[in-house]
Order: C-alpha cells, then sequence, then structure tokens
C-alpha cells in the first residue's frame, strides 16, 4: 500500500509552503464591497479570530477570503487522509457530495458555499464548489454515507476506487468528544455552564483553531469555533444572540443514514442561526433529518436556565430536559433504542471502552463539583487526566482530556490503533452571563498543558509516517477569550 500513500501524497508536496496568496493591501471594489464589515484579527494563542457579516454570498465570500490560507491547506490534508480513510479517490467522494448533499441544501446555504468559492479564487486558490461540499460534509460523508453505500454495493467497481487504498471501518475527524451542561444547583449562582473539548485525529487538529464571529442578514449573530471553510461549527460549540448554548459528543459506532434527507451541516448551522429557544432547535434538527453526523446534542438557554440532552439517531430520538441538573457527553449513546438499532453493537457495560471510562470519570466530577461548577471548574474538567480504568492520574484513551497518542491500545471501536495520533485539540467554555455578552473561552491544543510533537512521535511510531507532509506539532495554549465583535 505503500506506493498508494505516495501517490496520494504528490499533490499535497507540490502545494507552495506559502499557500494562498495574501490579501491586497487595496483590494478592487468588487472584492472591497464584498469584505464590507468583515475582518480577520492576528492569530492569537492558536487561534485565528474571523468577523464575517451580509447576505449569504458575502458570509461565504469572507470566510473564503479571511481564512484562504487555512482552507488551502485543509484541504490539501483532507485530499489525502479523507481519501484513505474512506478507501473512495477525491474523485469519487466530489461527485457523491454534489450527487447526495448538494440537492437537500437550501438556497441561502447554497449561495453561501458559492461564495466560499469565489472568495478563495479571489485569493489565487483553486478549489471548486464540490472541493467545498466535500469539506464542509467531512463529517457525514466517509463515516456515514460511505458505509451506507458499501453496504448497497458490496463489490464496487475498481474505477470507483481509483487511487485510493482500501477502506478500514474508521471514525476520523472530529467530535469524539468529552462535554457537559450544567445548571441549578450544580453550578454556582444556578447560571448554565457549558463546556467542551473536541477529539479528533491530530493531523486535523491545527486546523480546528477558528472563531467565527457570524452576523447574518437574516437570524441570529452566532459565535462559534469550527474548521476553515465550512458553515457549521462541525465540532460544535456555539452560542446565539437569543441565548442558546450548543455543544455535542458523537454517539459512537452509529449507523444509518438517509440519503434523501438535509445534511447536517446545513441543519446545525440553521438551528444555531434561527432557533430563540430550545424547542425550536430540536425542531429544526429533526426536520430532514438524514441521520449523518449523529450526535448527543447538549443545549443551554441563558434567558431559562433550561438545559437539555438530546441524542439523534435517524430512527430514533430522546430529549432530556431540565432546570436543575447537568447533562454530560462522551461519545456513549443511552437510549436502549438507539443502542439496540442504530449501532454495531455498543456495549453500554465495556468498563474498557473510552466511552464509558469517561462516562464514569464525568459521574465522578458531577458528584465532586456540585454546587460549585463555574468557568474555572469547567475548564478543570476539561483538562482532567485522571484515569478511572487505571485509577490513577494517566493521560490516555480513559481521560477526559484525551491522548491516544499514549495509548498503546488505542480505541478499538473508532479505528484507531495503537498510539493513533489523535485525541483532544481544543477545548471550550461559557456560561449564561458570558453568553449573555457573546464570549467563550477556548484552548487550543490539549488544555492540561501537554503538548504534541509531531517529529518525535513519528521517530517513535513510524507506522503513521503516511501523515508526515501534514501531521504538525499541536502546542498546549492558553485559555484565551473571545467576544463578538474582536478581542
Amino acid at each position: 500500500m505503500r506506493w498508494i500513500a505516495l501517490n496520494l501524497l504528490l499533490p499535497l508536496l507540490l502545494i507552495p509552503a506559502g499557500a494562498a496568496n495574501p490579501p491586497a493591501a487595496q483590494p478592487p471594489p468588487s472584492v472591497a464591497k464584498m469584505l464590507a464589515h468583515s475582518f480577520r484579527r492576528p492569530r492569537r494563542n492558536g487561534w485565528v479570530f474571523v468577523h464575517l457579516q451580509g447576505s449569504p454570498r458575502q458570509l461565504g465570500f469572507q470566510n473564503g477570503y479571511w481564512l484562504a490560507g487555512e482552507i488551502q491547506k485543509a484541504l490539501a490534508a483532507e485530499r489525502v487522509s479523507m481519501a484513505r480513510d474512506a478507501g473512495r479517490s477525491w474523485g469519487w467522494l466530489r461527485r457523491a457530495a454534489m450527487r447526495v448533499f448538494w440537492p437537500h441544501i437550501e438556497r441561502q446555504y447554497r449561495e453561501e458555499l458559492r461564495g466560499i468559492v469565489a472568495g478563495l479564487r479571489a485569493r489565487g486558490v483553486h478549489a471548486d464548489l464540490p472541493d467545498v461540499l466535500v469539506l464542509n460534509s467531512f463529517q457525514e460523508l466517509p463515516d456515514y454515507y460511505v458505509p451506507w453505500y458499501d453496504a448497497r454495493h458490496p463489490a464496487p467497481k475498481a474505477a470507483a476506487r481509483a487511487g485510493a487504498p482500501g477502506r478500514t471501518p474508521h471514525f476520523r475527524v472530529g467530535a469524539k468528544c468529552s462535554a457537559f451542561v450544567a445548571t441549578g444547583s450544580y453550578t454556582q449562582g444556578g447560571q448554565v455552564v457549558m463546556g467542551h473539548n473536541n477529539w479528533g485525529a491530530y493531523n486535523h487538529g491545527e486546523y480546528w483553531n477558528i472563531i467565527y464571529d457570524i452576523v447574518p442578514n437574516h437570524g441570529l449573530r452566532i459565535l462559534m469555533d469550527g474548521f476553515p471553510g465550512v458553515i457549521t461549527s462541525d465540532d460544535d460549540f456555539g452560542i446565539n444572540s437569543a441565548g442558546l448554548m450548543v455543544t455535542e459528543t458523537t454517539i459512537s459506532q452509529f449507523k444509518g443514514f438517509d440519503p434523501n434527507g438535509i445534511p447536517e451541516f446545513v441543519r446545525s448551522r440553521k438551528a444555531l442561526q434561527y432557533a430563540r429557544t430550545i424547542s425550536q432547535w430540536i425542531a429544526i434538527m429533526l426536520h430532514g433529518n438524514n441521520g449523518g453526523y449523529a450526535n448527543d446534542w447538549l443545549l443551554g438557554d441563558r434567558k431559562t436556565g433550561e438545559i437539555a440532552r438530546v441524542e439523534l439517531g435517524l430512527l430514533h430520538h430522546e430529549i432530556w430536559r431540565t432546570r436543575n441538573g447537568m447533562y454530560v457527553g462522551a461519545n456513549f449513546p443511552s437510549d436502549p433504542a438507539v443502542i439496540r438499532d442504530e449501532t454495531t453493537g455498543f456495549n453500554p457495560n465495556d468498563p474498557d471502552s473510552s466511552p464509558n471510562a469517561r462516562h464514569r470519570r464525568w459521574e465522578q466530577l458531577k458528584r465532586e463539583y456540585k454546587g460549585r461548577i463555574d468557568i474555572a471548574i469547567a475548564e478543570k474538567m476539561e483538562a482532567d487526566d485522571y484515569d478511572v480504568v487505571e485509577h490513577k492520574i494517566d493521560p490516555d484513551q480513559h481521560t477526559l482530556c484525551g491522548h491516544v497518542d499514549r495509548a498503546p491500545r488505542g480505541v478499538k471501536i473508532w479505528g484507531w490503533g495503537p498510539y493513533y495520533p489523535g485525541g483532544t485539540v481544543s477545548a471550550k467554555v461559557t456560561d449564561s452571563r458570558l453568553a449573555a455578552k457573546m464570549e467563550i473561552i477556548g484552548a487550543m491544543g490539549h488544555p492540561d498543558g501537554i503538548g504534541f510533537n509531531a517529529r518525535a512521535f513519528l521517530r517513535a511510531h513510524p507506522q503513521y509516517d503516511w501523515q508526515k507532509p501534514f501531521l504538525q506539532n499541536l502546542p498546549s495554549e492558553p485559555w484565551t477569550r473571545f467576544q463578538a465583535a474582536g478581542y
């Protein structure tokens, strides 16, 4: 398989080191009009802050223009890693995205995606609409659509797989996470407190560093973290100007997909843009549900103090709501119907699995910090390195702040082998008071202070040399506060 990997890497190696052309000091009037009221701040503690404002076409153009360099590098990495993980060529993935997702995207988000392409081209990046659509569907396309397709085409033609190695079952990109939301007697002052850390492959980790401040012409203002060139958060930590606070963790071993449904990346963006209440958010997510990127969603409403957990499968969903409690997520499903009908055998009684171990740790912390949870405690919990299986501090696959690169057994249920270079790549927290001011606090890298050195890792684990061209260091950065309109 080595020769295939090298052929896949060749386009990446040919990309200039400088990536996109630098923005013009005085862009032409047509570009300046599209960029009106938008801006990009200098990188801060690993994060890039962009303010997008205007029509759907403008929002997309500004996304593509201000983040052109990051998008170009992310696309180059995806052309290798997504094709490898999905067992399909990039061309096959492009055609599938246009065939399966594009017909079910409403006009405003089609315009935003077209705008991203136009913004990239204004910066000299040669990417087209299918490229951008694959990037936006990178959570759904390889992990949900491809398995659905494979089940119905057990012997695909060799041409469909040209240029890509065989597929290995694999949860690949992001949001294998550790998250919570608490309210009432669990928090200081009874306010809503929310925290999340994003587990992903480190070869994507450096790109999960965008803070988006979005002011659309229609709908609510959004402040969220995200991946460059996408229209939704994708690892899903965001707030809107109506007081909703949203995060999630992915359902492990999920199966099921409806190619006639609305893409998850469209529904999750629309819900954050238009929902003023938890009930409205749920209704938007249920409408046209395609089963893609199936999650346990954790929600808070700073106006009412209510929180919710929404386990959203394809065939089944379950909703828990309270004004006095704490919900947690660590990639474990809870609804027996979801476990029975919509997973490939998730075992909630396996004490060694990463989701179950982290679930137990959350329950311990829930008892320990009840009545005291605030921003400082939220940061501490998202950085927690206690292994409940080994009964000691040992950053690995069992800890809330994940370090699978230090785990000899990896995480089998995700297809992450021994010492797989993945784990926590960022963390975010907020509470009712911060959300009222449209503020979140984020930390790039592992929030526990342990950095990742790519060169040293590859020396120790040469089986992952195929990632060498785009596996970067992931330093542990300090917690940093961001507010809508800048910092």
